[in-house]
C-alpha cells in the first residue's frame, strides 16, 4: 500500500462564534474531525498531517473553537481539515456546552463544502449514547461519516478485527469498514490518507464506495 503524503499544513482560521465561519474561498472541500473530548482528536490530526499543528494537552475539552487547518497534498491539491470541539465533557458549563452545541450546528448545517466527517471513535469503548445521538443527527443533515477508532495501542492487536466486526454489528453509521488508529503507535494514518484523498477524489464516493455500515 503506497504512502499518500499531505506536504504542508498551516492554521488558516479559529471560529469561536457562528458568525466567524465564513472563510474565503468557499470551493475549497473540508474534511471535519469530529469526537468526544479526550477521544484524541489533536494527537491524530498531528499524526495525519505529521506535525505537530494541534494543540494537545490532558485536560479534556480543550479545543473551544472550531480550527481550520488548510492542507496541501502531494499533488498540490488543497483541502482543509477541520477541528470541531469535543463533546460530552460534564465538567464544563452547561452555558459552554450550550455554545459549542450551537456553533457545531452552525457549522455542519450550513457547510455545503463539507465533504465527510471523521468520526473519532474511543476503541476501547465503542460508541457511547452521545456518539449515537451525533450519528444521528449528522446523518439527518445529509452529511456522509467515516468512523475512525482511535487509542487502538490500550487493546491488544490479536483482539482489533474481532472488535470493530461486533461494533459494526451493534450499529453504526460509516460510509465504509471503519479504519483503526493508533497516534501513539502510528497506526492506520496510511489507510486514513487514502481514504480522505478518495474522498476529495470522488466526492460521492468514500473508500470505493458510499454506503452506511449499521
Amino acid at each position: 500500500m503506497s504512502e499518500i503524503l499531505f506536504s504542508k499544513s498551516r492554521l488558516e482560521a479559529s471560529c469561536f462564534k457562528p458568525g466567524q465561519l465564513i472563510l474565503p474561498d468557499k470551493n475549497i472541500p473540508e474534511i471535519a474531525v469530529a469526537g468526544r473530548s479526550n477521544v484524541g482528536k489533536s494527537s491524530l490530526i498531528n499524526a495525519l498531517l505529521n506535525t505537530r499543528i494541534a494543540k494537545t494537552g490532558s485536560t479534556p475539552g480543550k479545543t473551544r473553537s472550531i480550527n481550520f487547518y488548510r492542507v496541501t497534498t502531494e499533488g498540490c491539491k488543497e483541502f482543509r481539515l477541520v477541528d470541531l470541539p469535543g463533546y460530552g465533557y460534564a465538567e464544563r458549563s452547561k452555558a459552554e456546552r450550550n455554545d459549542w452545541e450551537k456553533l457545531i450546528s452552525a457549522y455542519i448545517k450550513d457547510r455545503e463544502n463539507l465533504e465527510l466527517v471523521l468520526h473519532l471513535v474511543d476503541f476501547r469503548h465503542g460508541l457511547l449514547a452521545n456518539d449515537k445521538k451525533l450519528q444521528e443527527w449528522i446523518r439527518t443533515n445529509d452529511k456522509e461519516i467515516l468512523v475512525v477508532f482511535t487509542k487502538s495501542d490500550k487493546v491488544p492487536k490479536t483482539k482489533w478485527l474481532s472488535m470493530r466486526q461486533q461494533y459494526v454489528k451493534e450499529g453504526l453509521y460509516s460510509c465504509n469498514v471503519p479504519v483503526i488508529t493508533s497516534s501513539a503507535l502510528k497506526k492506520g494514518f496510511i489507510e486514513l490518507r487514502m481514504a480522505i484523498s478518495g474522498r476529495l477524489e470522488h466526492p460521492a464516493c468514500c473508500l470505493g464506495g458510499s454506503r452506511s455500515i449499521h
